[in-house]
């Protein structure tokens, strides 16, 4: 299944544009309906097909998706969170470190410890030495043997992500890539923030990277990659897309199973384009508009009540052998 925009402008239909009606919508459109708001929704990628579900309060961690793969040992479970933006001052959301706290908090209460955490850009907010410790001292509060990380814009300004490399850099290559193995997945972290015009920009020296990386592995490897901007044109018009993430993703096109999962966009969307699933991450911070319903992606101040209810984390659980992840996104408590 292939998710796409309904009109030529690249911004998702109005329900009253749509020939459905609510009544009658499709399972692919319930699942876009759902994505752009703060609920938690369940999607389970199966036979190449993305299924989804609105999330019951009860439900926790990856076992609600696939229960056998969470309880089973030796399942591989992680966890993303993303866009931060430790150091952010307005009335969109006048506490971030709270709310970055209480995502934290969720993480250790999922009933599982996460194998590794991965923080998918924009740490901070202004990227300064003190926002770097600041966020840096916050993570080690998570029940996870590991934490990833990949830089955003924000990360990056003024000093093309020197401050960043300095907290978070260690053993990685260039401007802060690298990949690793774990449970028969082959992750890939990716930068494409330090060269933004308007789009996303991976480089040639990253994209040999991942051809150097990728050329020895079986093409049934699955393989997850992160970055902060989508590696799909989800809204162009903003900034929402790589400029040279389709020769990436034609490296990538020979494995059997490729999800790409990133931030930037602070809500949930998800498109599949043949084998590769794309999941867009919601945020700890405060909501962004839904594309082009704004003149620009700028912090949206919501009810109090509501803004918990668009900020969350993401779970994902995968059993060796199978070729689906199964991912959850839950809204903070």
């Amino acid at each position: 299944m292939t998710d796409h925009w309904d009109n030529h402008d690249g911004a998702p239909a109005d329900d009253a544009g749509r020939p459905d009606s609510e009544n009658d919508m499709t399972r692919r459109q319930l699942m876009r309906h759902a994505a752009w708001f703060g609920g938690a929704v369940v999607l389970t990628v199966a036979s190449g097909e993305v299924i989804s579900h609105i999330a019951d309060s009860r439900e926790s961690g990856a076992g609600s998706v696939a229960p056998a793969a969470a309880a089973e040992s030796g399942a591989l479970r992680f966890v993303q969170v993303s866009d931060s933006h430790i150091g952010f001052q307005g009335p969109a959301n006048m506490d971030v470190a709270g709310s970055f706290t209480e995502a934290i908090n969720q993480v250790n209460a999922l009933g599982f410890r996460p194998d590794f955490v991965m923080h998918s850009g924009d740490l901070t907010h202004l990227s300064t030495a003190g926002q770097f410790d600041q966020v840096r001292q916050m993570m080690t509060g998570m029940r996870t043997d590991r934490v990833f990380t990949v830089p955003g814009e924000h990360d990056s300004i003024g000093d093309a992500g020197r401050a960043y490399r300095r907290t978070f850099g260690t053993g990685t290559l260039g401007d802060g890539w690298y990949s690793f193995d774990t449970h028969g997945v082959h992750f890939i972290a990716l930068v494409n923030t330090l060269s933004l015009e308007k789009l996303g920009h991976l480089g040639n020296a990253q994209i040999d990277f991942v051809r150097k990386d990728t050329a020895g592995l079986p093409s049934d490897t699955p393989i997850v990659v992160f970055s902060h901007i989508p590696l799909f044109a989800m809204y162009p018009r903003w900034g929402w897309s790589t400029d040279d993430a389709l020769k990436v993703i034609a490296l990538l096109r020979r494995f059997s199973s490729v999800t790409c999962l990133n931030g930037h966009v602070h809500q949930l969307f998800t498109k599949t384009e043949g084998n590769i699933t794309f999941h867009s991450a919601t945020t700890t911070a405060y909501p962004l508009p839904k594309p082009g319903r704004a003149p620009a992606p700028t912090p949206q101040v919501v009810p109090a009540r509501q803004l918990k209810e668009a900020l969350g984390i993401r779970s994902v659980g995968y059993r060796q052998g199978d070729r689906e992840l199964a991912i959850k996104d839950q809204r903070l408590p």
